[in-house]
Protein backbone atom coordinates (compact mmCIF):
# COMPACT_ATOMS: atom_id res chain seq x y z
CA UNK A 1 0.00 0.00 0.00
CA UNK A 2 1.37 3.40 -1.01
CA UNK A 3 1.57 6.15 1.61
CA UNK A 4 0.88 9.61 0.21
CA UNK A 5 3.14 12.12 1.91
CA UNK A 6 2.88 15.90 1.49
CA UNK A 7 5.88 17.99 2.56
CA UNK A 8 5.04 21.63 3.35
CA UNK A 9 7.60 24.37 3.80
CA UNK A 10 9.81 27.08 2.35
CA UNK A 11 12.95 27.03 0.18
CA UNK A 12 14.33 24.05 2.09
CA UNK A 13 11.37 22.04 0.78
CA UNK A 14 11.37 23.69 -2.67
CA UNK A 15 15.01 22.53 -2.95
CA UNK A 16 16.31 24.97 -5.56
CA UNK A 17 19.08 26.14 -3.23
CA UNK A 18 19.25 23.09 -0.95
CA UNK A 19 19.89 19.41 -1.47
CA UNK A 20 16.47 17.80 -1.93
CA UNK A 21 15.42 16.03 1.24
CA UNK A 22 12.30 14.69 -0.49
CA UNK A 23 14.52 12.86 -2.96
CA UNK A 24 16.62 11.47 -0.12
CA UNK A 25 13.49 10.47 1.77
CA UNK A 26 12.08 8.67 -1.26
CA UNK A 27 15.31 6.71 -1.69
CA UNK A 28 15.01 5.42 1.87
CA UNK A 29 11.68 3.71 1.07
CA UNK A 30 10.97 0.51 -0.84
CA UNK A 31 9.79 1.11 -4.44
CA UNK A 32 6.15 2.20 -4.49
CA UNK A 33 5.98 2.60 -0.71
CA UNK A 34 5.71 6.40 -0.65
CA UNK A 35 4.24 8.94 -3.06
CA UNK A 36 5.73 12.37 -2.35
CA UNK A 37 4.12 15.76 -2.97
CA UNK A 38 6.09 18.99 -2.60
CA UNK A 39 4.53 22.20 -1.25
CA UNK A 40 7.58 24.44 -0.78
CA UNK A 41 7.79 28.13 -1.69
CA UNK A 42 11.00 30.14 -1.47
CA UNK A 43 11.06 32.77 1.27
CA UNK A 44 7.82 31.73 2.92
CA UNK A 45 6.98 32.61 6.49
CA UNK A 46 4.45 30.61 8.52
CA UNK A 47 1.85 33.21 7.52
CA UNK A 48 2.43 32.51 3.82
CA UNK A 49 2.05 28.77 4.32
CA UNK A 50 -1.26 29.36 6.08
CA UNK A 51 -2.56 31.18 2.99
CA UNK A 52 -1.89 28.28 0.60
CA UNK A 53 -3.31 25.24 2.35
CA UNK A 54 -6.18 24.83 -0.14
CA UNK A 55 -3.89 22.85 -2.45
CA UNK A 56 -3.10 20.43 0.38
CA UNK A 57 -6.58 19.88 1.82
CA UNK A 58 -8.27 19.58 -1.60
CA UNK A 59 -6.66 16.17 -2.08
CA UNK A 60 -5.71 15.17 1.46
CA UNK A 61 -2.60 12.99 1.81
CA UNK A 62 -2.04 10.26 4.38
CA UNK A 63 0.90 12.00 6.06
CA UNK A 64 1.85 15.68 6.22
CA UNK A 65 5.17 17.18 7.32
CA UNK A 66 5.60 20.86 8.06
CA UNK A 67 9.06 22.45 7.99
CA UNK A 68 8.53 26.19 8.35
CA UNK A 69 9.96 28.98 10.48
CA UNK A 70 13.53 29.51 9.33
CA UNK A 71 12.58 32.81 7.74
CA UNK A 72 10.55 33.81 10.79
CA UNK A 73 13.61 33.09 12.96
CA UNK A 74 15.96 34.91 10.60
CA UNK A 75 13.70 37.98 10.74
CA UNK A 76 14.50 38.26 14.46
CA UNK A 77 18.22 38.70 13.74
CA UNK A 78 20.09 41.95 13.30
CA UNK A 79 20.88 42.52 9.65
CA UNK A 80 17.88 40.68 8.22
CA UNK A 81 16.09 42.87 5.61
CA UNK A 82 12.69 42.78 7.31
CA UNK A 83 11.06 45.60 5.36
CA UNK A 84 12.03 44.08 2.00
CA UNK A 85 10.79 40.67 3.10
CA UNK A 86 7.47 42.09 4.28
CA UNK A 87 6.96 43.73 0.90
CA UNK A 88 8.11 40.72 -1.13
CA UNK A 89 6.01 38.23 0.81
CA UNK A 90 3.03 40.56 1.38
CA UNK A 91 3.13 40.19 5.14
CA UNK A 92 0.38 42.16 6.91
CA UNK A 93 2.47 42.72 10.04
CA UNK A 94 6.08 42.69 11.14
CA UNK A 95 7.32 39.16 11.86
CA UNK A 96 7.51 38.23 15.54
CA UNK A 97 7.77 35.11 17.66
CA UNK A 98 4.18 35.39 18.84
CA UNK A 99 2.83 35.83 15.32
CA UNK A 100 4.84 32.86 14.10
CA UNK A 101 3.40 30.64 16.81
CA UNK A 102 -0.12 31.89 16.07
CA UNK A 103 0.20 31.24 12.32
CA UNK A 104 1.74 27.80 12.80
CA UNK A 105 -1.04 26.90 15.21
CA UNK A 106 -3.58 27.96 12.60
CA UNK A 107 -1.84 25.82 9.96
CA UNK A 108 -2.06 22.75 12.18
CA UNK A 109 -5.64 23.48 13.19
CA UNK A 110 -6.79 23.62 9.58
CA UNK A 111 -4.87 20.49 8.59
CA UNK A 112 -6.40 18.62 11.51
CA UNK A 113 -9.90 19.90 10.76
CA UNK A 114 -9.88 19.22 7.01
CA UNK A 115 -7.74 16.07 6.69
CA UNK A 116 -7.32 12.76 8.45
CA UNK A 117 -3.58 12.84 7.85
CA UNK A 118 -0.90 12.02 10.37
CA UNK A 119 0.85 15.35 10.90
CA UNK A 120 4.47 15.96 11.92
CA UNK A 121 6.06 19.33 12.72
CA UNK A 122 9.81 19.49 12.25
CA UNK A 123 11.92 21.72 14.45
CA UNK A 124 14.19 24.02 12.50
CA UNK A 125 17.57 23.29 10.99
CA UNK A 126 20.31 25.06 12.92
CA UNK A 127 21.03 28.53 11.53
CA UNK A 128 24.78 28.84 11.12
CA UNK A 129 27.10 26.56 13.04
CA UNK A 130 28.14 28.62 16.05
CA UNK A 131 25.91 27.02 18.67
CA UNK A 132 26.29 29.94 21.06
CA UNK A 133 25.67 32.52 18.31
CA UNK A 134 22.53 34.58 17.88
CA UNK A 135 21.43 32.74 14.73
CA UNK A 136 21.64 29.26 16.24
CA UNK A 137 19.95 30.52 19.39
CA UNK A 138 17.10 31.97 17.31
CA UNK A 139 16.56 28.66 15.51
CA UNK A 140 16.52 26.94 18.91
CA UNK A 141 13.99 29.38 20.36
CA UNK A 142 11.66 28.98 17.38
CA UNK A 143 12.08 25.22 17.56
CA UNK A 144 10.84 25.33 21.15
CA UNK A 145 7.74 27.15 19.92
CA UNK A 146 7.21 24.46 17.28
CA UNK A 147 7.36 21.84 20.02
CA UNK A 148 4.75 23.78 22.00
CA UNK A 149 2.42 23.97 18.99
CA UNK A 150 2.84 20.25 18.33
CA UNK A 151 2.04 19.39 21.95
CA UNK A 152 -0.95 21.73 22.12
CA UNK A 153 -2.43 20.26 18.94
CA UNK A 154 -1.49 16.65 19.68
CA UNK A 155 0.55 16.13 16.52
CA UNK A 156 4.01 14.60 16.15
CA UNK A 157 7.10 16.64 16.88
CA UNK A 158 10.11 15.71 14.74
CA UNK A 159 13.35 16.85 16.44
CA UNK A 160 15.45 18.00 13.49
CA UNK A 161 17.07 20.87 15.38
CA UNK A 162 18.14 18.56 18.16
CA UNK A 163 19.55 16.05 15.69
CA UNK A 164 21.55 18.75 13.90
CA UNK A 165 22.87 20.08 17.20
CA UNK A 166 24.14 16.57 17.97
CA UNK A 167 25.83 16.40 14.57
CA UNK A 168 27.52 19.78 14.98
CA UNK A 169 28.75 18.90 18.46
CA UNK A 170 30.08 15.60 17.16
CA UNK A 171 31.98 17.16 14.25
CA UNK A 172 33.13 20.27 16.16
CA UNK A 173 33.21 22.53 13.07
CA UNK A 174 35.19 25.77 12.78
CA UNK A 175 33.38 28.71 14.46
CA UNK A 176 32.53 30.55 11.26
CA UNK A 177 30.38 33.63 12.05
CA UNK A 178 26.82 33.59 10.72
CA UNK A 179 26.23 35.65 7.60
CA UNK A 180 22.73 36.43 6.42
CA UNK A 181 21.85 34.57 3.22
CA UNK A 182 20.88 37.58 1.11
CA UNK A 183 19.08 37.07 -2.24
CA UNK A 184 22.31 37.97 -4.03
CA UNK A 185 24.30 35.43 -2.01
CA UNK A 186 21.69 32.74 -2.61
CA UNK A 187 21.72 33.41 -6.35
CA UNK A 188 25.52 33.23 -6.18
CA UNK A 189 25.28 29.71 -4.79
CA UNK A 190 22.84 28.79 -7.54
CA UNK A 191 25.20 30.19 -10.17
CA UNK A 192 28.14 28.20 -8.82
CA UNK A 193 25.96 25.10 -8.84
CA UNK A 194 24.39 25.56 -12.28
CA UNK A 195 27.08 27.39 -14.24
CA UNK A 196 30.34 26.22 -12.64
CA UNK A 197 28.91 22.73 -12.00
CA UNK A 198 30.03 22.78 -8.39
CA UNK A 199 28.04 20.50 -6.14
CA UNK A 200 26.33 22.05 -3.13
CA UNK A 201 28.61 19.91 -0.97
CA UNK A 202 31.69 21.35 -2.69
CA UNK A 203 30.39 24.88 -2.04
CA UNK A 204 29.86 23.96 1.63
CA UNK A 205 33.31 22.46 1.95
CA UNK A 206 35.01 25.50 0.40
CA UNK A 207 33.23 27.67 2.98
CA UNK A 208 33.99 25.41 5.94
CA UNK A 209 30.30 24.68 6.54
CA UNK A 210 29.16 21.27 7.78
CA UNK A 211 25.39 21.16 7.22
CA UNK A 212 24.63 24.11 4.94
CA UNK A 213 25.83 25.91 1.84
CA UNK A 214 25.24 29.41 3.25
CA UNK A 215 24.30 29.00 6.95
CA UNK A 216 20.64 28.42 5.95
CA UNK A 217 20.18 26.09 2.96
CA UNK A 218 21.06 22.43 3.42
CA UNK A 219 23.86 20.43 1.86
CA UNK A 220 23.55 16.65 1.54
CA UNK A 221 24.57 16.11 5.16
CA UNK A 222 21.93 18.52 6.46
CA UNK A 223 19.24 17.26 4.09
CA UNK A 224 19.98 13.65 5.05
CA UNK A 225 19.20 14.53 8.66
CA UNK A 226 15.85 15.98 7.56
CA UNK A 227 15.02 12.76 5.72
CA UNK A 228 16.14 10.61 8.65
CA UNK A 229 14.01 12.49 11.16
CA UNK A 230 10.90 12.25 8.97
CA UNK A 231 11.49 8.58 8.24
CA UNK A 232 12.06 7.65 11.88
CA UNK A 233 9.30 9.85 13.25
CA UNK A 234 6.47 9.16 10.82
CA UNK A 235 7.11 6.61 8.08
CA UNK A 236 8.84 3.82 9.98
CA UNK A 237 6.34 4.17 12.80
CA UNK A 238 3.34 3.98 10.45
CA UNK A 239 4.73 1.15 8.29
Amino acid sequence: MTTRLACLGDSLTRAQFSVDYLDLLGRRQPPGHVELARFGVNGDFAYNLLQRLDAVVTNPPDVITVLIGSNDARASLAGYPVEQAMKRKKLPTRPSAGWFQQCLGAVVARLRAETDATIGLLSLPVLGQQLDGAAAQASQAYSRMIAEVAAANEVAYLPLHERQIEELRRTDPPPIPYREATPAATIGVLAQHAVLRRSLDTISRRRGLVLTTDHVHQNSRGATLVAEVIDAGLLTRSA
